[in-house]
């Protein structure tokens, strides 16, 4: 019943056509019902569905975006890696553009994301930009890292991140929602952080060992710019080696 949609639709993609990918799959939907797009999905490579789902628009309303199940998004998310996007800004603004729609429960969508291998590691992508401060959160319920009073330091609980559980929140006035409901990444943490404590407790741990990876990175390096002979990098003597930089080795890795 679908398959001539979706092969066009697959054809589509692959000549560079997302646009017209994504329309083949909504007049599915209106020949045929909602219903019958999102059975479709299920048929529908999670490769080519990323590609569609990647080119999220937000001044126009993407019926995919709309209908795609938790089990079908998960399965295109962690596939975004292979655009090696290391912004990840892509990535966020995907999920934040799915799971945050109008009748969507964003608590499902995360769990999906992390029941599916390599979940881990996208949630973790989606907040490697913010480890400084979830990290403070976890510890004092607190995004705000200049909020250093008393009050909020009797917040804070001790780091014994492999026991977390529901039960183990700070024990002090309720969260106030309101300031974390961003539709982004302080909203995702806070659900994380207190709907699915082991998924936030194995997503922080993967962003702390990455913090520790770039931390002794650095710390190589300016050890070994210690080492360079002097005057190698003064402005006004040339750098050692003339040659081009490598730029088509930086070009994104396509999902296609």
């Amino acid at each position: 019943m679908s398959l001539p949609a979706l092969i066009q639709a697959q054809n589509l993609i692959k000549a560079g056509d997302i646009v017209g990918a994504e329309s083949a799959l909504a007049t599915l939907a209106e020949t045929e019902g909602d219903q019958a797009l999102v059975v479709a999905l299920d048929q529908f490579p999670a490769k080519d569905l990323l590609a569609i789902i990647r080119e999220y628009d937000c001044s126009k309303e993407s019926l995919v975006n709309l209908l795609v199940t938790p089990a079908q998004f998960a399965q295109a998310v962690v596939l975004e890696k292979r655009y090696a996007d290391l912004s990840h800004e892509q990535l966020r603004g995907m999920i934040n553009s799915v799971i945050f729609r109008e009748d969507a429960d964003p608590s499902e969508f995360l769990y999906a994301i992390s029941e599916v291998d390599g979940g881990y590691d996208a949630l973790a992508d989606y907040l490697a930009e913010r480890t400084e401060r979830i990290e403070f959160f976890y510890r004092y319920a607190t995004f705000d890292l200049f909020e250093y009073s008393d009050e909020v330091k009797t917040q804070a609980i001790d780091d014994d991140l492999l026991n977390l559980t529901r039960e183990s929140e700070p024990q002090s006035s309720p969260l106030d929602m309101s300031n974390v409901e961003d539709h982004d990444w302080m909203e995702v943490t806070t659900i994380l952080r207190y709907q699915h404590p082991d998924i936030f407790r194995e997503v922080l741990l993967k962003l702390r060992a990455r913090l520790k990876k770039e931390n002794a990175q650095h710390d190589a390096f300016m050890e070994n710019m210690g080492e360079l002979p002097e005057g190698v990098l003064d402005n006004d003597k040339p750098m050692p080696s003339t040659e081009r930089p490598d730029f088509e080795g930086l070009q994104e890795e396509s999902a296609l």
